[in-house]
């Protein structure tokens, strides 16, 4: 396959470079991408050529989103539009990547793909907007708490903070799966090869709260995992501008309804991950 990747210097964006190198891949980062620039996107797919367009390009920084819609809707949710329309004309498939965020957190048990939608965020409404502009027929996966050993994300943060300070103070009311870019990466990339379409929850397993995982981050490091006191999300100081979903864990039901493969337990990939930041 031809495959065209967007966002391809972010987290995932560059696992994604890499577990599709088995195929003729082509990455653009921001600087050579804007997504929410409808003429460069059209020229660049068009330049290509992709039988496939996995979308990974937006705007995260959740709570910057909230101070600037404007910007949040014009990358998550007009780029996609701009990047759908650009993909039929030149008939390629479309592999979106959007968030826990969709959902406002309220339900008392994990989130699978047919639960109504209700983002509380800009970055939530923005990224929802962006899942409304792929066609029938496009591949949205729904993925959270996204970490690596590159980039910025928790990991990396619970460890730079750990040679700071004596003791971590993280929430722990906040739920979700932790989910680590070379198998998320590989998980989009089988549903991609195999021509799936429709919406996916893809996540490692287990859920964690922040706290939990902040303790099992110091674990895997050879750290003391009692030096991270859990607070509540009210505790925060500052308080986030962006209200975060109290529960973030997403079912992955249309993968394991499908017979699909799951990613595998967060912990495992976990450990690899703390193993690469320390050797870095």
């Amino acid at each position: 396959m031809n495959v065209l990747i967007t966002g391809a210097a972010g987290q995932l964006g560059v696992d994604l470079t890499r577990t599709f190198a088995d195929h003729d891949v082509t990455g653009f980062d921001h600087r050579a991408l804007d997504v929410s620039d409808r003429d460069q996107v059209h020229q660049t797919i068009a330049s290509v050529q992709p039988d496939v367009v996995v979308h990974a390009a937006a705007w995260t920084a959740v709570d910057a989103c909230e101070s600037d819609p404007d910007r949040a809707m014009a990358v998550n949710a007009l780029g996609t539009r701009y990047v759908q329309s650009a993909c039929r004309v030149v008939g390629a498939r479309l592999a979106y990547v959007s968030t826990d965020y969709v959902f406002d957190g309220t339900l008392d048990r994990p989130y699978h793909e047919w639960d109504e939608t209700n983002p509380q965020s800009v970055y939530g409404r923005s990224k929802l907007g962006g899942e409304r502009e792929v066609d029938p027929g496009g591949l949205i996966i729904r993925t959270s708490w996204v970490c690596s050993s590159h980039g910025s994300n928790m990991v990396r943060t619970v460890l730079s903070l750990a040679g700071e300070h004596p003791t971590l103070r993280f929430v722990d009311d906040q739920h979700g799966n932790p989910t680590f870019t070379p198998d998320l990466a590989e998980g989009i990339r089988r549903l991609v090869v195999g021509r799936h379409s429709g919406t996916f929850h893809v996540t490692n397993q287990g859920a964690t709260t922040w706290f939990g995982l902040a303790r099992d981050v110091l674990a895997a490091a050879g750290l003391d995992p009692q030096r991270v006191e859990p607070i509540s999300t009210t505790q925060l100081d500052p308080p986030r501008p962006a209200p975060r979903p109290p529960n973030s864990v997403l079912d992955n039901a249309a993968l394991h309804l499908g017979g699909l493969p799951m990613l595998p337990d967060h912990h495992e990939s976990l450990d690899r991950c703390v193993k690469e930041v320390l050797a870095s």
